[in-house]
């Protein structure tokens, strides 16, 4: 890189960001993030952090649906995929979410990334990038461990930059 004396360059002369090309398998999970981005929208009603996740069941029936719900239960798992998953289950009638797909706007954390691996969740879809606690790829990848009995499949990156938007927009009016 080029030293530029520590002056910024022009925004006209930055780069331009590389295009999104289209990609079959994320786009196909682009209807039900927009459903996920929806529920996500509830949470911050309560102080909860803007997260939404649905778990579809191999047809793409939504099984289970939920928001972030620490703040308004004061329970630390109360976390959208938690709440989704718990759902799925209920709806099911067993533990076991075999051939299901958790749609989530953030990658999962370690709590919501055990909570998949040990549902039998077929694939994770998401949407934003948890750099701070994500363990479905950036931080951690719990999801994908080898020592584990189960991998689901995991698709990132749907819709990321809406669901970042509506996590930077939460952001910028709480802190």
């Amino acid at each position: 890189m080029p030293d530029t004396g520590g002056m910024q360059p022009h925004p006209a002369l930055a780069p331009l960001p590389a295009p999104v090309r289209p990609d079959p398998v994320r786009d196909r999970w682009t209807a039900s993030m927009r459903l996920a981005i929806t529920e996500a929208a509830l949470a911050p009603a309560t102080g909860d952090v803007p997260v939404g996740a649905l778990v579809l069941d191999p047809a793409g029936t939504v099984l289970g649906r939920g928001h972030n719900e620490r703040e308004a239960v004061g329970d630390p798992t109360a976390h959208a995929e938690i709440q989704a998953i718990r759902q799925a289950a209920a709806a099911v009638g067993e533990w076991r979410l075999t051939g299901c797909t958790l749609v989530v706007t953030l990658e999962p954390c370690t709590m919501c990334a055990g909570a998949i691996v040990l549902s039998r969740l077929e694939r994770v879809v998401y949407g934003a990038l948890d750099e701070k606690a994500g363990a479905a790829g950036s931080l951690f990848d719990v999801v994908r461990d080898r020592r584990l009995n189960h991998r689901p499949e995991v698709v990132p990156g749907v819709l990321a930059d809406e669901c970042g938007a509506q996590l930077r927009a939460f952001f910028d009016t709480h802190r």
